[in-house]
């Protein structure tokens, strides 16, 4: 099948390299040193899902019309993406993976004439070089759209994509996205201080903070009437029940986490972004939290003060001291 992918970094070149591989014919978007870099030499995967090497067709903007599209662009650069992209894949099934809780309502509003579906992805993998992407981390992504169960599209999709790489399709993709919400709460430390997530979640004052914005994050969940959806072993009664330990308890979650991950530094998206020197989806993640939790009549003084302090790195360009970080709790009187 002729697939298009939507932005070419750390996990749109993942999965141009591993589809393309797969036999499938891949076509990719990038911009500047990365659309450069793809022209001409192509896409280097290395890491978790072995060595490959392939050369997809690569344009500003999708020249010829997919059969299926992936968008893969960060949260913030979504809307202009699809705009950009509108004539050639209005119309086609989409297939949005993105962190954060907007992306399916995005494609859906700019793209009336397509099936938007929704895929959350654990894979963990650095592009830090043009062209090059290393997974540090393998694991199944999770395709689907809605409250309810998988339909008969997003089985085939489901099933399409996996003799690439594992997809599974899930119930509940809403509950998922805020499941998958959960977990992106690792990110803003990270990039915070400049460490990598293993370095943050050994550093107990620093998983103490980690822990808090998990925790803040599920409790906000709970109060906007969010059934968790199930992904990597977390779903709706493992995360209330994260929800009322205290935070001395709750640091088993994060910890949890980055047993999984191995040895093979975990720089999370929000720090990869910084390192480019490009915006990050901050406001995406630990910001959705902080709207939601707004929405929801209550406040969330942890994510709103990691939000505020990765807005900080990004005006400044360098990675802040930890007891910056450690402050939030101090003044928050978290327990």
């Amino acid at each position: 099948m002729r697939i298009g992918i939507i932005g070419a970094g750390a996990l749109g070149g993942t999965f141009a390299a591993l589809l393309a591989r797969a036999g499938h014919d891949v076509e990719v978007t990038a911009r500047g040193a990365g659309l450069e870099a793809i022209r001409e030499g192509g896409i280097r995967l290395t890491g978790g899902y072995g060595d490959a090497h392939v050369r997809p067709a690569a344009a500003e903007r999708l020249t010829e019309r997919p059969g299926l599209v992936l968008v893969c662009t960060k949260a913030q650069d979504a809307a202009a993406a699809i705009t950009a992209n509108g004539a050639a894949i209005d119309g086609v099934p989409v297939v949005v993976v993105q962190n954060g809780l907007d992306g399916v309502a995005t494609a859906e509003r700019l793209l009336p004439r397509s099936s938007c579906m929704g895929m959350l992805s654990i894979i963990a993998a650095n592009y830090t070089e043009p062209g090059s992407v290393r997974v540090t981390t393998t694991a199944a992504s999770y395709l689907g759209r809605g409250d309810g169960a998988p339909d008969e599209e997003v089985r085939r999709v489901a099933a399409l994509l996996s003799g690439a790489v594992p997809i599974v399709a899930v119930s509940n993709f809403r509950g998922a996205q805020w499941t998958k919400l959960v977990v992106n709460m690792l990110n803003a430390v990270p990039a915070i201080v400049g460490r990598s997530v293993q370095e943050v979640v050994d550093d107990p004052a620093l998983r103490r903070v980690v822990a808090a914005s998990m925790r803040e994050c599920v409790r906000v969940g709970v109060a906007r009437g969010i059934r968790f959806g199930s992904l990597q072993g977390l779903g709706d009664r493992r995360l209330r029940a994260f929800a009322r330990l205290p935070l001395g308890l709750a640091q088993v979650l994060p910890w949890s986490m980055r047993v999984r991950m191995g040895s093979v530094p975990n720089l999370g998206s929000t720090q990869q972004s910084l390192r480019r020197g490009q915006p990050t989806e901050v406001d995406f993640l630990n910001g959705a939290v902080v709207r939601e939790a707004r929405a929801a009549g209550i406040d969330a003084p942890v994510n709103r003060a990691l939000t505020a302090l990765v807005h900080e790195v990004e005006a400044s360009g360098a990675p802040l001291p930890a007891e910056r970080v450690v402050a939030i709790l101090e003044s928050d009187g978290a327990d």
